[in-house]
């Protein structure tokens, strides 16, 4: 139920049959600020931009990026100390399958399943020292995308917007895609109490046809000066409207997203026809959804939109409890792609200010998993007290490996950063202060970071 709103001189006008309050408002309509403007940073940014690579279900570090010889040594023995306790119950150590390489001049350490990225180390940043909070997909899914563990805080591409508007006024400033949902779903790219027009716009990138992946973005039987006209009258009846709900964020959402569509109308569908590229350039992604969605990113980047975000799949498709041999498969799904988006990145000069992500809500444990739910006992449990993620672009120093977990590769130890640190430095990169992006909420000043984090200063360049 709505509040009882007290009559006012405007909602008389308003209410006339003849509309005669509209033409009085018209100048307030014309006036109102575009949320996603660009706007100031704190200070000079080393970035514009941000591509999160996501490896949704928990990527195992000890087989990707942190290569341990001590889990050749002792495996198959107990964990000194004792087997960890874990979400599920595991066993003895259990060596990685796959063979490590040192790689470019850097000479930094890479599992046999990602060659392509192994060979354009020299530019990434692992850090090996990270950690979170809880063992969990969902609040683990929650930490990383918007540094709080429950469904209750916006999302970092969110902030993004809030901080820094977007510098395409016909894309949306913060995409999302994933060929289905993630776990948890929309709570990982939605705004929260921040106003609504700032959440994440999802892209079904399973979807080949640009006019197919953004529903209803076309009406075919009706030429674009009607639609204006009747966008132009709906927008001025709802920012009327708006007047007696100042606080109704999601109004205001709606205005602005019939806005962004209409917009979108001109370039949405040039942006997303990735026939536009050239067949060698296409041929170097591949044609899987994730090879679609990083040659998509490539392009959205290009365009000035802030933040994409690609899931790799549906569901949790890294979450290999039974046998860690299917992140071979999976790996080679995905190390082409990310090594083609990097060279374009640079090749097409926008790898100086772009800032690149890849990494999981958690890493595995070194142990083999033993629980009665797995039935081929080669697969890790989830771990979230050490895993990897890297970083590539501007502000980055390529070909360095920041921190360490112990010897087996289950715990940070060296130089340990919390997903806050993560995401301090992260809003830095883009001229951010973690500490003065504030949102006024709920009678206390609420941040990305919480009240925790610290900038990683020694992985910058």
């Amino acid at each position: 139920m709505q509040p009882f709103v007290k009559p006012s001189r405007r909602r008389l006008l308003g209410s006339l049959g003849a509309g005669f309050g509209l033409l009085g408002l018209r100048d307030l309509f014309a006036s109102t600020v575009n949320p996603f403007a660009p706007k100031e940073p704190h200070f000079a940014p080393k970035v514009k931009r941000v591509i999160f690579l996501f490896m949704n279900g928990g990527m195992s570090q000890v087989d990707t990026w942190d290569h341990k010889p001590m889990l050749d040594r002792h495996h198959g023995q107990p964990v000194p100390g004792g087997n960890p306790q874990t979400e599920r119950k595991t066993g003895n150590l259990m060596r990685s399958p796959f063979e490590f390489r040192r790689c470019g001049q850097s000479g930094i350490e890479v599992s046999e399943i990602f060659p392509g990225i192994g060979d354009r180390i020299d530019d990434i940043c692992v850090i090996r020292s990270m950690y979170s909070d809880i063992p969990n997909h969902e609040p683990s899914l929650q930490m990383m995308n918007c540094g709080e563990n429950l469904q209750s805080r916006p999302s970092m591409g969110s902030w993004l917007l809030y901080g820094l508007g977007t510098e395409n006024q016909n894309l949306p400033g913060y995409i999302v895609m994933c060929p289905g949902m993630p776990v948890v779903g929309t709570p990982l790219w939605n705004s929260s109490f921040l106003p609504a027009v700032f959440q994440g716009v999802h892209i079904p990138n399973n979807v080949k046809d640009p006019l197919e992946m953004i529903q209803y973005l076309r009406d075919a039987g009706r030429a674009p000066a009607s639609k204006r006209r009747e966008l132009d009258l709906l927008a001025e009846l709802n920012r009327f409207h708006a007047e007696t709900r100042r606080e109704d964020t999601q109004l205001e959402a709606a205005i602005e997203s019939m806005e962004v569509a209409f917009r979108m109308q001109t370039e949405a569908p040039e942006a997303f026809d990735i026939a536009r590229e050239p067949e060698a350039t296409r041929a170097r992604y591949g044609d899987s959804d994730f090879g679609r969605g990083c040659l998509h990113a490539l392009r959205l980047a290009e365009r000035g939109v802030r933040m994409v975000q690609l899931y790799f799949g549906n569901g949790q498709p890294w979450d290999n409890h039974d046998d860690i041999m299917i992140h071979k498969r999976l790996a080679g799904q995905v190390d082409k792609p990310v090594a083609a988006l990097l060279d374009d990145l640079k090749s097409r000069g926008l790898f100086k200010d772009t800032l690149v992500i890849f990494g999981s809500e958690f890493g595995r444990t070194p142990s083999v998993e033993t629980s009665s739910r797995v039935k081929v006992q080669n697969g890790r449990d989830h771990n979230p007290f050490g895993f990897s993620v890297w970083l590539a672009g501007g502000g980055i120093k390529g070909g360095t490996a920041y921190g360490a977990t112990d010897d087996f590769g289950f715990k940070a130890e060296q130089n340990r950063v919390h997903v806050h640190d993560l995401h301090a430095t992260v809003l830095h990169l883009l001229g951010l202060d973690h500490t003065r992006l504030t949102y006024a909420y709920s009678g206390r000043e609420f941040r990305l970071t919480d009240v925790h984090g610290k900038v990683i200063r020694e992985i910058l360049s």
